[in-house]
């Protein structure tokens, strides 16, 4: 990829490998610390899942504005030094003995907020630093970074986590999201500074609203995005829950098994740009969410047999498909939307998609502990195939090319 010559690219992917490759740790270790270290409920694994993205609902739209207002690289740096501190509080509380679940409630709230923050902040400052007829190919290589953290990072995390215990195995976190801020801290290339606004707050947060909505192409991906967030949010803390308890799996193996939907991840970023000239852009984003759906029907029956081939396979394909549909929308996202409106327009997408995870979160705890966690997976298998339906009956269905807008404001 001939943008990872650019010193300052560069700079911002290895940012992006060292922080993707600590939160994939993260993404294992902290569930399970609860699981194993602290023994909670299936309701309080759902609690802890709606406390690390609750923050998307209640800070996400005001973020977005804030984020317009600031320098974006300096926003992802403090966001990065705060969740590395954030997290440094577990492993040291477990040394003193006096970890609670109450603790990781706390700790996984203020990772949400700086998340949003460093999130928003990231899908705003690309454009600015690569052209806009170049951001498939930046979005690209950042998803191949993130993929191939899906690859190593889960079963590595697995292993840190026998050897070191959950609760040390998060200093691999701390590092990632030090060593982050340190490569951001590299890049060259300053961004102008913002001119005082006199706006209010609120009537900036109403403008990026007003333009997200303003969208059909962006109302729908929003939606499908939404949807298809909010039933993985139901089943993604069972599944550690069912893999850990009921068939008695190890951390290393349960990492092991994980590692398929990195791989997966690094098939859809390699075939990406060829599904999309072939397919065009609008087909290969509803197929990317619509072929894996099915799949999900396999994770109620699972056993500690060859059915964990099939969980593999599933991983695998939702791995690839969530790619190939990241890529693609928000490579569309950033190119239809006037520079100054970025932020706002990512953080009230972000509002939008993972405002359902929460919800999503708390609904499959409570539903664990009144049905049962196969039950409740089976519930979130067939909402899962519902997501595409947003985007298979809009324009989006049959269209090759997505338009993109200038830079500026109207």
């Amino acid at each position: 990829m001939t943008l990872l010559r650019d010193r300052d690219f560069r700079s911002l992917f290895l940012a992006d490998t060292a922080s993707q490759a600590g939160t994939q740790v993260l993404l294992l270790a902290l569930p399970l610390v609860a699981v194993s270290a602290l023994r909670v409920s299936a309701f309080e694994v759902g609690a802890l899942a709606a406390c690390q993205t609750l923050a998307f609902v209640v800070i996400g739209l005001p973020a977005g504005a804030v984020v317009d207002r600031l320098r974006k690289r300096a926003v992802m740096v403090v966001s990065d030094l705060a969740r590395a501190l954030a997290l440094v509080s577990v492993p040291v509380a477990w040394w003193m003995d006096v970890l609670t679940i109450h603790q990781l409630y706390a700790v996984a709230l203020v990772l949400g907020v700086f998340t949003v923050f460093f999130d928003v902040g990231y899908q705003s400052y690309l454009p600015h630093l690569v052209e806009r007829d170049r951001l498939v190919e930046g979005n690209s290589a950042l998803e191949v970074v993130r993929t191939v953290a899906q690859v190593g990072g889960p079963s590595a995390g697995g292993y840190l986590i026998q050897l070191l215990t959950a609760p040390f195995a998060l200093v691999v976190t701390v590092a990632g999201f030090a060593w982050s801020a340190l490569c951001l801290g590299m890049i060259r290339k300053r961004e102008p500074r913002q001119p005082p606004r006199r706006a209010h707050l609120g009537k900036e947060i109403a403008e990026g609203v007003r333009f997200v909505a303003g969208q059909p192409l962006l109302r729908r991906i929003a939606g499908c995005t939404a949807t298809a967030n909010f039933f993985a949010a139901m089943s993604q803390p069972l599944i550690l829950l069912l893999l850990a308890r009921e068939l008695g799996l190890g951390a290393g193996t349960i990492g092991l098994l994980l590692a398929a939907g990195g791989l997966g991840g690094v098939t859809g970023a390699l075939v990406n740009a060829r599904l999309a000239r072939r397919l065009g852009q609008g087909p290969a984003m509803w197929l990317a969410i619509a072929v894996p759906a099915p799949l999900t029907f396999v994770l109620p029956w699972m056993e500690a047999d060859w059915r964990l081939g099939l969980f593999t396979l599933f991983e695998f394909f939702v791995g690839a498909g969530t790619v190939v549909y990241n890529v693609t929308q928000l490579s569309f996202r950033q190119a239809i939307t006037p520079e100054p409106l970025l932020g706002r327009m990512n953080a009230t997408i972000r509002f939008l998609v993972w405002g359902t995870l929460p919800l999503g979160g708390l609904l499959g705890g409570v539903l664990g502990e009144a049905i049962g966690l196969r039950n409740t997976l089976l519930v979130a298998a067939a909402g899962s195939c519902l997501a595409f339906l947003w985007l298979v009956t809009s324009p989006l269905r049959t269209m090759r090319e997505l338009p993109v807008s200038s830079r500026t404001l109207p």
